[in-house]
């Protein structure tokens, strides 16, 4: 496929603000009335990447991912190859981390990976709306990993 450039229909890119004082910073990073019920968060994890490292790209059949980029320096890729969208084929690069505090809700079936661009290893928040590998680690996961198909044509630059 040839992606174009532009903005992923249904993910949500939210600027993070930071509440400042002496001590540091305080940063909301989701309310539930600021949320529509099907993005509500049933779990949260943060995870470490390495400098240089990128994880995905991947996409879920049924989750939705509500990142939380804070610190560090991170591109998030995102693309789109859910043919009933209206962006069908499009894909979108963020600059995110802490010049740029964002929150990035990413819907079922948007393909995504994330690179840490900076020099020091960075921490993302992650919380999604399914929880991993179901009620009790029983289910399979959900996920589609995209990094193992050679003919995927998802380019991270």
């Amino acid at each position: 496929m040839n992606w174009t450039p532009g903005n992923v229909h249904d993910c949500i890119v939210r600027p993070l603000p930071c509440y400042t004082d002496e001590r540091g910073w305080l940063s909301e990073i989701f309310r539930h009335d600021e949320l529509e019920p099907k993005f509500h968060p049933v779990m949260a994890y943060v995870s470490l990447t390495c400098a240089g490292i990128t994880r995905g790209p991947h996409e879920h059949r049924d989750q939705t991912d509500l990142f939380a980029f804070l610190n560090g320096s991170f591109r998030l890729y995102l693309w789109d190859p859910r043919k009933d969208s209206p962006t069908y084929g499009t894909r979108q690069v963020l600059d995110t981390g802490a010049e740029s505090p964002t929150t990035v809700i990413i819907p079922p079936g948007v393909i995504h990976a994330y690179r840490n661009t900076g020099t020091s290893d960075a921490l993302v928040l992650n919380c999604p709306n399914r929880l991993y590998a179901g009620e009790g680690k029983l289910d399979p996961v959900d996920e589609i990993r995209w990094e193992e198909r050679p003919d995927h044509n998802l380019i991270l630059d």
